[in-house]
């Protein structure tokens, strides 16, 4: 039923669960994992001049961090995984990953967020990927 299954994350330990069940799910249909890092371009440009590379390079560590630890959890479990760190919105980034790369499912946890803490942060990721994926979207929480 799945032969590509796309897990974002951002390294957070909200994350383990996701991982958890995408990984199920690989592993009973035969499938890939793409574990992808989205460096969140409104976060580097939220800096001075100055700082945004410094800020753009820590990203980026904790993005190699990240999708090494779902490599590390795919190869454990014996499930084939790709492995890529993009930058832009996430949630554009995620749904044009999945278009690019013929993902079947995507596999994102959710953090719960009230909905002021949504406001805060411009909204919920999870959410604005089911609205714009042109894939199936499982939501963790």
């Amino acid at each position: 039923m799945y032969d590509r299954i796309l897990v974002p994350t951002d390294g957070s330990d909200a994350t383990e669960k996701t991982v958890t069940h995408a990984l199920k799910l690989a592993a009973d249909n035969d499938a890939t994992i793409h574990a992808l890092y989205v460096i969140d371009k409104r976060i580097v440009q939220a800096g001075s001049k100055k700082l945004q590379s410094e800020v753009r390079d820590e990203l980026n560590t904790q993005g190699k961090k990240a999708v090494s630890a779902v490599r590390s959890k795919a190869e454990a479990a014996d499930v084939p995984v790709e492995t890529a760190i993009t930058s832009g919105t996430p949630d554009k980034e995620i749904a044009s990953y999945a278009e690019a790369n013929s993902i079947d499912l995507i596999t994102i946890g959710t953090h719960g967020k009230t909905p002021r803490e949504k406001l805060q942060s411009l909204g919920s990721v999870s959410e604005r990927v089911v609205d714009s994926a042109s894939c199936p979207v499982l939501v963790v929480k």
